[in-house]
């Protein structure tokens, strides 16, 4: 046999980078990343927090690899995707959510919206977000009914679970008096004052997703991934800015807009996904900025308290065009100009 009969030729459309940060790796970072998180979530809202987490994780990677053995493809496990999709679902989802409802999310999330368009970077939207709206559309009242922390109310009441209008439902205009003002915000949520309102809601002390009340913990693993580049900066801050931008033109407190909803959470962990985020770093600001402008829309004006998940899911679909008409050159950098040549030409 020749000895080029011997050795495998792996044939494939460029372009052809290479790098010794495997997709295992940055994968794992991302766990790392996630996991402070998720053990803020189950600190501030107990034991229903994590059985939302494992269920989610257990049922992210069997029903993946149950996929792709019936599909009679490689089971991939080992490459954590899986993990982070369940852990991003985990951490959009109320700590009290009933099981069979976080499998439902689970099987929706990475069957239908991450292996039906040909698994780990091929999907179109995000997979977690995916099950998420799957959840939401199909049990709205279960999807909104929302655990408080320590199973106390802000005024120091216990109770199981609080079903009512979130801080996002206060910051959209009323039909005579316009967007209410942070002290009356304040004020109708039981706070001595705006300052108190702030602290709470910095802390995670207020009804939620498991994931979106842990805001320093957050903004720490945003910054310790960027600094890692993991994730790009540019589509997080312009996610960012543009909400802040919108939402305070139609009177909402900036602050109030970056600490209430999922806003940071999804600005660090959703917009800088690989597979459903532009190539480029112009592409990602207009990505980010995008999310931010339809995420501050609903926020204010839509039927929906929330946006960011829509927003996020919606940009999704532009990710194509945006890779098109801003192309990525491989291999190419910016010519040096030679300092020399240029003193001699003058």
């Amino acid at each position: 046999m020749a000895e080029s009969d011997k050795n495998e030729i792996y044939i494939s459309p460029g372009p052809h980078y290479s790098s010794s940060r495997t997709t295992r790796k940055i994968m794992l970072s991302v766990v790392f990343s996630l996991l402070p998180v998720a053990a803020y979530g189950i600190f501030l809202f107990g034991f229903p927090a994590l059985v939302t987490i494992f269920v989610s994780v257990v049922s992210c990677v069997g029903f993946e690899s149950l996929f792709r053995l019936l599909t009679k493809q490689q089971v991939r496990a080992g490459d954590f995707s899986a993990v982070i999709t369940g852990l991003l679902l985990a951490m959009t989802l109320p700590p009290s959510i009933p099981v069979w409802m976080t499998v439902l999310g689970a099987l929706f999330a990475v069957v239908v919206a991450k292996e039906f368009f040909g698994g780990l970077g091929a999907n179109v939207f995000n997979p977690a977000l995916s099950g998420r709206a799957f959840l939401l559309v199909s049990f709205s009242s279960a999807m909104t009914t929302w655990t408080a922390p320590f199973s106390q109310t802000a005024s120091g009441g216990s109770v199981d679970a609080v079903s009512q209008a979130t801080l996002l439902s206060f910051l959209k205009p009323a039909e005579s008096s316009g967007v209410l003002s942070t002290a009356e915000i304040a004020a109708k949520n039981g706070f001595d004052s705006v300052s108190d309102l702030y602290f709470t809601y910095f802390i995670g002390r207020r009804a939620g997703c498991i994931g979106e009340s842990a805001v320093p913990v957050i903004i720490i693993m945003g910054i310790v991934l960027i600094a890692l580049k993991v994730i790009d900066w540019r589509a997080p801050l312009s996610m960012l800015a543009a909400t802040v931008a919108v939402t305070w033109i139609a009177g909402v407190d900036p602050v109030l807009t970056l600490l209430s909803g999922g806003l940071l959470f999804g600005s660090v962990f959703m917009v800088t996904d690989y597979a459903t985020t532009p190539q480029t770093p112009a592409g990602r600001v207009i990505f980010g900025a995008g999310c931010g402008v339809i995420a501050a829309l609903i926020r204010v004006f839509g039927g929906y308290p929330e946006g960011v998940m829509f927003s996020i899911l919606i940009m999704n679909a532009v990710v194509p065009f945006l890779n098109k008409i801003i192309v990525r050159k491989y291999g190419w950098v910016p010519p040096v100009k030679n300092k020399s040549s240029e003193k001699g030409r003058q």
